[in-house]
């Protein structure tokens, strides 16, 4: 069987990369089609030295720096992946991937991290934070989107098979797509977040400091809860906004970026992870849960897919600080076992991951 994979673009390996690993991990023998590979050198590992086929795309001006100024080319750039040879497809899509071209003998699986976000529901969010709600750029911005709006949806019906990488993201697929799809939460690598049952008496947020992260909300409501200590770590544009928020509470230590084995250790020994952003799925709040520490999160998004309420943590109804200082109440009033969140974190490792995409691509070939 001839097996291609199919991936938006290579940049940085961050979570859809790790989607991509598995991938490769599952079929080594596949094929890699990218719209295009910019790669850094100590971050091709995961790619087993496959080379990439990529698009147009990459050899278009300054595309290293702009190529996601290039993002209405893109839909023509997968179109031109030429995949009549293989007999099962996958992509992996947040934007295009899912709109390759297959023939009827070819089965394509797509796992969807989510719909282009920026095109739909969270156009207006979008546009606002890029201060393009107005003016001749705003104007083309929103012309560009009605037409990738348009491409979504169409090309949505090109799958055989949707995977979709939370409920909260299925929803999504439903509402942009109305297209059903399979619940596949993303692989994470809880072995490398190991079990400590141990607690010292301290809550923790790690983040990058953008603004749908929220780290502010946080801040301000652990201001107003001097007693108990929080300890945030992270870095990134909203940086001021957190110390500002945070002012000069004494209860409350900003680490900024910190290295991965000082972030292991912070996530084993804190109390509980506080997490106030609504995520597609949240793999920082299962990487905490391996460590054996509980969660008090916002209850919107992935997080509803992850948390066990009042067994494995706590979800708070509101972006508030009230909504954080009540949960924070409601997690001192319960017994949370550590070993609880360990074996609830294993419910999204690797070899779960890979069961469960393979038992759908066997599915398919079946139905054939």
């Amino acid at each position: 069987m001839r097996v291609a994979i199919v991936h938006e673009w290579l940049e940085t390996y961050a979570g859809s990369e790790r989607v991509l690993e598995q991938l490769l991990d599952i079929w080594p023998e596949a094929d890699l089609f990218v719209v295009c590979d910019f790669l850094a050198d100590k971050d091709r590992h995961f790619l087993r030295g496959k080379v990439p086929t990529t698009s147009f795309i990459q050899r278009l001006p300054r595309a290293r720096q702009w190529f996601r100024y290039y993002l209405g080319l893109m839909p023509i750039a997968v179109e031109q992946f030429d995949l009549s040879a293989y007999d099962l497809v996958l992509s992996s899509s947040h934007a295009v991937a899912k709109g390759v071209l297959t023939g009827p003998a070819t089965l394509h699986v797509s796992y969807v991290h989510s719909p282009m976000r920026y095109a739909w529901d969270l156009q207006h969010q979008y546009l606002r934070q890029a201060r393009m709600e107005t003016g001749l750029k705003g104007l083309l911005t929103r012309r560009l989107l009605h037409g990738m709006r348009a491409w979504d949806h169409a090309s949505a019906a090109r799958p055989d098979l949707i995977a979709a990488n939370s409920a909260w993201i299925a929803e999504r697929i439903r509402k942009t797509w109305r297209r059903e799809s399979t619940v596949i939460h993303p692989p994470v690598d809880i072995e490398g977040f190991p079990f400590v049952a141990t607690k010292d008496d301290y809550y923790f947020v790690a983040s990058r400091m953008v603004p749908y992260k929220r780290i502010d909300l946080v801040a301000e409501a652990f201001r107003q809860m001097p007693d108990k200590r929080l300890v945030i770590a992270g870095d990134g544009p909203e940086m001021p906004r957190v110390r500002e928020a945070a002012g000069d509470a004494k209860n409350i230590e900003i680490l900024g970026r910190v290295p991965q084995p000082d972030l292991v250790r912070l996530l084993q020994s804190a109390r509980a992870f506080v997490f106030a952003a609504e995520e597609d799925f949240g793999i920082a709040m299962v990487e905490a849960q391996a460590c054996g520490t509980p969660l008090i999160v916002y209850g919107r998004g992935g997080a509803s897919d992850i948390v066990v309420p009042d067994s494995t943590g706590v979800l708070f109804p509101e972006q508030s600080a009230a909504g954080i200082r009540d949960a924070v109440a409601r997690f001192e009033s319960l017994s949370i076992a550590p070993e609880a969140c360990r074996a609830n974190a294993e419910r999204f490792s690797h070899a779960v991951f890979r069961d469960r995409l393979t038992a759908l691509v066997h599915q398919g070939l079946a139905a054939r």
